[in-house]
């Protein structure tokens, strides 16, 4: 029952971001929800899913506009993810926060990230994190004196000799 009254409770917060998009899917131990600031909270084992993408974490704020379309999506507490971005290419990691801003399609992960691309041997390791699902780019930088570490490989053709 309270499974029920989460589904349409969140059908009806959601209802404009859900007609036009894939299904967003979250199941969570706790909601609590404030209509008129926009703001939604799941707590406790929360799961988000999103066709291929997948958010699971301690916590998960979401913030509205007044058409009730989210904007912002923050994630908080050793936070497990996979996505796609625009290219089919996919991606997986581990952060302690993300934020995500669906307008733009672009992740923001902090602290303790390791990001990396599936299928490939493309990886990432900062305290921050800035990706871009419809371009593909992300940035990232260190903090301290932990740097920034990039691990990738690097196929050497044979050269033809004449």
């Amino acid at each position: 029952m309270k499974k029920i009254f989460f589904a349409l409770l969140f059908a009806t917060l959601f209802l404009p971001f859900g007609l036009y998009a894939e299904e967003l899917k979250i199941k969570a131990d706790y909601f609590e929800s404030d209509q008129n600031k926009g703001v939604s909270l799941f707590k406790g084992n929360v799961h988000i899913t999103k066709g291929f993408d997948e958010i699971n974490a301690s916590k998960v704020t979401i913030y509205t506009d007044k058409e009730r379309n989210p904007i912002k999506f923050i994630a908080e507490g050793d936070v497990k993810f996979r996505l796609e971005d625009s290219n089919k290419k996919k991606y997986s990691g581990v952060a302690q926060k993300v934020v995500y801003f669906p307008n733009k399609k672009e992740y923001r992960f902090y602290k303790d990230v390791y990001l990396y691309q599936i299928g490939e041997k493309k990886e990432i390791r900062g305290d921050e994190v800035v990706f871009s699902a419809i371009s593909g780019k992300s940035y990232a930088k260190g903090v301290d004196k932990n740097p920034v570490i990039m691990i990738f490989n690097l196929e050497e053709k044979e050269k033809k000799e004449k």
